[in-house]
């Protein structure tokens, strides 16, 4: 009973992680959910027979090691690609479903009924409203050629019309030309609507000579 509950309720959550390309989806959930279990029953009720007067069993311990030792699983699925680290959330949730086996498996039904469903409702409901939050707060950087000592912050920020969201302002003259230094601009909270129409505001300035934008990776990502 116990360990059909617990490849339900990992099989719950391992569901919205298979709609996404990660390799932990279903199976691996569920496994976990149910290995979880397992260990927490077998630690409880699995030595019975050797127990008396002289020999104390604490089931805590054997959870503590689950916890642990799944942190190393988790580890697996996360990776780096290039600047940004992918598999954080998917990690978390291979976690979590070992939380929600040992509940189960300690015969916390409630408790690990009740964890499934929020977790569930923070992976698969709150991915939307994060996404609308970090569209409209992305970090874009401008490589700018312009007539030396004309373009500053404060200029920058004017032709833009923002305020305070320039991250990173650096200058450097130009070897060729002794009127001319490029610039270097990091802009934030910024969505891409805006940011589009930041090189045609730049390009419009009498001492602007080139502009390039760059979109910056975060350095975290959803998975």
């Amino acid at each position: 009973m116990r360990l059909v509950l617990a490849a339900a309720l990992g099989s719950f959550i391992g569901f919205e992680r298979e709609r996404l390309p990660w390799a932990a989806g279903i199976r691996t959930h569920m496994v976990v959910c149910v290995g979880a279990c397992l260990v927490m029953v077998v630690s409880a009720y699995g030595f019975q027979g050797v127990l008396n007067e002289h020999v104390i069993l604490d089931p805590s311990r054997v959870a503590a090691q689950v916890v642990s030792g799944i942190g190393f699983l988790g580890a697996g699925s996360i990776l780096l690609c290039g600047s940004v680290v992918r598999g954080l959330t998917t990690a978390v949730s291979i976690w979590t479903v070992a939380a929600i086996g040992l509940a189960i498996g300690g015969g916390l039904y409630f408790a690990g009924i009740a964890s499934t469903a929020i977790i569930r409702i923070i992976l698969a409901g709150v991915k939307p409203l994060e996404e609308a939050y970090r569209a409209r707060n992305q970090s874009f950087q401008f490589h700018i050629r312009a007539e030396r000592g004309k373009l500053t912050p404060d200029v920058l920020k004017s032709a833009l019309g923002i305020r305070g969201q320039v991250k990173r302002f650096i200058t450097q003259g130009s070897s060729k030309k002794y009127d001319e230094e490029a610039v270097q601009a990091l802009i934030s909270q910024v969505s891409s609507e805006q940011a589009a129409g930041f090189g045609r505001k730049l390009a419009s300035l009498a001492f602007v000579r080139d502009v390039k934008a760059q979109g910056r990776a975060r350095k975290f990502a959803e998975g």
